[in-house]
């Protein structure tokens, strides 16, 4: 019996060794495939690397070769783009003893690589540190590649572009090009753009490029626009898009420009989804600035006919039914309907958080008060009112005291929340939701919400919000 065992054994042993051996061998012909240039067939092997070493590991969990078939895995994850499963295998890396040079130091490479995939530059860093004194040229200027990258993300620019010193490329060419935006070298970042326009590569993501130059400069990825949409061939879609994304960039450091982008985005994208949307931007800053219900009625007629275009449900037809909403809610409230101060302030409300027209919402606010003073949610409207416009704010806290002084909105502000003050709430809330949108709360001061955005509870125990 004794002697059949150790058979079995030595026979499991060698299957494992076997095993564990033809997965190193195909890892090797997929780095052999990756340096030859022949991708495909270097992501089959890799993928079948990662099938062999995750049955060898589940076989044979208490081997003395668990460690490297695991890291075998995560580079073969990696390789493969699934840097989420690849992480916790290549960790173990740092335990491989007695392996070969090539497999230890394309894991640390593949496990740098992820860590900044999943935003962690302080790990990269410190991982390839492992392969910068490579033998290979290579790996060493892969490590340097993953080096820079690794500073120019956790934000040192200027070590980036000192790593990046004497090295050439495509690649090298890209981050130099990011590090220099991020260094605030505008002009050098531009003249890198050029340098990389120079020398078309049809695998060049542009769009993530402008992208990243524009976190740190939009002026100078502008420029780079400017240089992209200027090449021959380019299809009118891609240029939309560029400019689009332009606009939207450009809006915090120069509205003017932001507007020509828009403008040109909406004529280069005519009759295409893209300029529709670009169009539609344009109504947004129009609205933005409205101040009176003509201005007000001129975008909507603007956002009816887009509408006509592309469809009610698109983009247009929404603003646009929210327009016609503000527009009901006013009428309701001249012809003295029942409920019309609740439907005047939720459409004050839509005019400030879905339209971000602060001056619509104001004057709807008040016309509230002056319509409807008897309105149980007029002493609601004047907090908010005086929020959005502040040369109106004397005005209204002398109206909260001398009329609304025991509105349970003024006992709010005080003191908090009261029984009265959460049954109008309730009331205002399930009218909300009847007519088909929930109503949400006015702004801090100087603290702009996004549409849809709560106030966060602090604030309103402080009394800040109404």
């Amino acid at each position: 019996m004794l002697p059949a065992t150790l058979a079995l054994l030595l026979l499991g042993g060698c299957v494992y060794y076997n095993g564990m051996y033809n997965t190193k061998r195909l890892a090797g012909s997929a780095r052999k495939a990756e340096r030859e240039g022949r991708t495909f067939e270097a992501t089959s092997l890799w993928g079948q690397v990662v099938t062999r070493a995750e049955s060898l590991v589940t076989r044979h969990p208490d081997s003395k070769y668990v460690d490297e078939a695991l890291v075998l895995k995560g580079t073969g994850l990696a390789r493969l783009g699934q840097c989420p499963s690849a992480i916790t295998p290549l960790s173990r890396v740092s335990l491989l003893h007695g392996v070969s040079t090539d497999a230890r130091e394309d894991a640390y490479l593949a496990l740098a690589q992820c860590q900044l995939e999943l935003g962690d530059p302080a790990s990269a860093e410190l991982t390839v540190s492992e392969v910068l004194e490579s033998r290979r040229p290579a790996r060493r200027r892969e490590a340097r590649l993953l080096h820079a990258r690794a500073l120019r993300i956790a934000g040192r620019h200027v070590e980036a572009l000192a790593t990046l010193d004497g090295l050439s490329g495509p690649r090298a060419g890209e981050e130099r090009l990011l590090a220099l935006a991020g260094a605030g070298h505008r002009e050098e970042a531009i003249a890198a753009a050029d340098s990389l326009l120079a020398r078309p590569d049809s695998g060049r993501n542009w769009d993530s490029l402008v992208v990243w130059v524009g976190r740190a400069d939009p002026l100078a990825a502008s420029s780079m626009v400017d240089r992209l949409i200027a090449r021959p061939g380019i299809a009118p879609a891609a240029n939309t898009r560029l400019l689009t994304q332009d606009g939207e960039r450009l809006e915090a450091v120069d509205s003017a420009r932001a507007e020509t982008r828009l403008t040109q985005a909406a004529r280069t994208g005519a009759g295409t989804p893209a300029g529709v949307s670009a169009q539609v931007q344009l109504a947004r800053r129009r609205l933005s600035r409205s101040r009176t219900p003509e201005d007000v009625a001129a975008v909507s007629r603007t956002l009816d006919s887009l509408a006509a275009e592309s469809g009610q449900t698109g983009e247009a037809g929404q603003l646009n039914a929210t327009l016609l909403r503000i527009k009901a809610a006013e009428d309701s409230s001249s012809a003295r309907a029942p409920q019309a101060d609740l439907r005047l302030f939720l459409a004050a409300e839509a005019a400030r958080d879905t339209l971000a027209a602060p001056a619509v919402a104001a004057s709807l606010f008040r016309r509230l008060v002056d319509d409807w003073p008897d309105s149980p949610y007029a002493p609601k409207a004047l907090l908010a009112a005086r929020m959005l416009d502040p040369a109106w704010a004397d005005t209204a806290g002398a109206l909260l005291e001398e009329r609304y002084a025991a509105s349970p909105y003024v006992a709010f502000v005080q003191s908090g929340s009261t029984p009265e003050y959460q049954a109008l709430e309730d009331s205002l809330q399930a009218f909300a939701v009847h007519q088909g949108r929930q109503p949400v709360h006015a702004p801090q001061p100087g603290v702009p919400r996004q549409p849809g955005q709560q106030p966060d509870a602090p604030a309103r125990r402080r009394g800040l919000e109404p």
